[in-house]
């Protein structure tokens, strides 16, 4: 008896590359940061909080000699560094270090540097800084930080802006955090405004180029496919309002997920076309792995759909410079 086995043909899949995607170049300091670190000083060195939101990223150092704690106390009187991660700290935390004889590295983004900056001018200047952003976010907290206790104060909506009841409304500034939504953050400014005509705001707006480059791609292609996902850690802001962006954009089919294993393949039995991005603290191999992925599943083609390119670099901090 003769046995033929049908051999399924498999269907059809269209998979357009958002680009930009992936790393920043903040990103791409701050673990440089840590990797020069360990190959100059020798394992282990110490990384106050995840220097950022990627769990392949923190688990890869790991496993090269670096420590992750999320308060100082947790480190030993040692002469090993410690650096700081690229969200930035409250200005209690180096005066910490410092008090504990710490070799501390900051590798906070300058980006975010950038803002602080700010909050600290418009303190001087006698103004109440209004930080719109995400309570609990390291970004926030480190920004908060900055400055004495009642100098900033959180706005996370537009009904937080009706709620507010400054004390001199003349005297008045904002910043935001800078893996914010566009489009979230450009209704609260807009409400800031019309509430206080007065109010002054960053020369330059302070969400980060990489966030808005990638909320950019994702909008010029939601409504084009059947799906979108978002390679990224569910802890990374950016990663997240990259996906708010995807189903805002035309795409209510848009999934977070840290990798591969995290594909839940019954949301992409009926799909025929997918986009895929990353956030800016994603390493590009775990978008070729959910790339491989499906072409175990799908007859894939991939195209790339770009809305612009970068060529953003910052130094690394000055202790691990090679002239340092």
């Amino acid at each position: 008896m003769n046995v033929q086995t049908e051999i399924k043909a498999k269907v059809a899949l269209r998979i357009v590359l958002c680009a930009p995607r992936g790393f920043c170049a903040g990103v791409v300091r701050a673990i440089e940061a840590v990797e020069r670190a360990i190959d100059h000083f020798g394992p282990p060195i110490y990384v106050r909080h995840e220097i950022v939101h990627n769990r392949y990223v923190v688990e890869s150092l790991k496993a090269k000699g670096a420590i992750f704690v999320e308060e100082l106390s947790e480190i030993p009187d040692t002469g090993a560094p410690v650096i700081f991660s690229a969200h930035g700290v409250p200005k209690s935390i180096p005066a910490e270090a410092a008090a504990r004889k710490f070799f501390a590295i900051d590798a906070t983004c300058p980006l975010v540097t950038k803002v602080h900056r700010e909050a600290e001018i418009h303190h001087k200047r006698g103004r109440l800084v209004l930080l719109i952003g995400h309570a609990g976010h390291p970004e926030v907290v480190g920004t908060m930080g900055q400055l004495p206790e009642g100098a900033v104060q959180l706005v996370q909506s537009v009904q937080e802006v009706d709620l507010l009841r400054p004390a001199d409304e003349r005297n008045l500034a904002f910043v935001t955090q800078t893996t914010l939504s566009l489009d979230d953050t450009a209704e609260i400014v807009a409400a800031l405004r019309a509430r206080f005509p007065h109010i002054i705001g960053p020369h330059k707006q302070d969400i980060c180029y990489a966030t808005t480059n990638r909320q950019e791609a994702v909008k010029a292609v939601s409504s084009t496919v059947d799906a979108v996902i978002v390679v990224g850690s569910p802890n990374s802001s950016n990663s997240q309002r990259l996906r708010e962006v995807a189903e805002r954009s035309g795409c209510p089919n848009a999934r977070l997920v840290d990798g591969r294993k995290d594909l839940d393949w019954s949301l992409y039995d009926a799909v025929r076309s997918i986009a895929i991005t990353a956030g800016a603290s994603a390493p590009e191999v775990l978008v070729n792995d959910v790339i491989n992925a499906f072409g175990e599943r799908f007859d894939v083609t991939i195209e790339t759909v770009s809305t612009g390119a970068e060529n953003v670099f910052f130094p690394l901090p000055r202790e691990l410079r090679a002239d340092a």
